[in-house]
């Protein structure tokens, strides 16, 4: 016969000071390199939650995300879309809202992002972001190949996407 096991609803900690930071987008800004440092502190196929720090001046692209998506901005600043976004600023977007060009503030920027479900970006005007990037001098790296962390979904790495968040 089948199997009749009900599964508990998962009750789980996580501490940011335990999970590594990765870095995940990298770009070079003269002879600095500039990044977006990502803890994963919860991937599944239900959801994702990440710790996250932009390096001074990072600048990604105009983009949307597969699931609804919000962000929580805890340290530093950053202006997303033309808005500036200090500390306890919240930014919802459902899913298929875009946003950007995201600039991280002269400190950085730390936030807490909350996927509710894929979180891989949907990148709306490529030649808008280079342009972007030409116009400021900066060189965009290849993406740094990271660790998904156990339980993440196939697709947490697909290697050819430009942005995270």
């Amino acid at each position: 016969m089948g199997d009749d096991t009900v599964s508990e609803p998962r009750l789980a900690f996580v501490h940011a000071q335990d999970v590594e930071p990765q870095e995940v987008v990298a770009q070079q800004h003269g002879d600095r390199r500039v990044s977006v440092w990502f803890r994963f502190l919860e991937f599944t196929d239900r959801r994702m939650v990440g710790l996250v720090d932009y390096d001074p001046g990072l600048v990604l692209e105009r983009h949307g995300h597969k699931s609804d998506h919000t962000i929580f901005i805890i340290d530093g600043e950053v202006t997303i879309s033309g808005h500036l976004c200090p500390p306890g600023t919240l930014i919802v977007l459902e899913e298929g809202a875009e946003f950007g060009p995201i600039v991280a503030g002269p400190n950085g920027c730390r936030l807490l992002e909350h996927y509710a479900g894929d979180p891989m970006p949907v990148p709306k005007d490529k030649d808008e972001y280079y342009g972007i990037l030409a116009e400021r001098g900066i060189d965009r790296l290849p993406n740094p190949r990271y660790i998904p962390p156990e339980g993440a979904p196939d697709y947490a790495y697909d290697g050819g996407g430009d942005v995270v968040s």
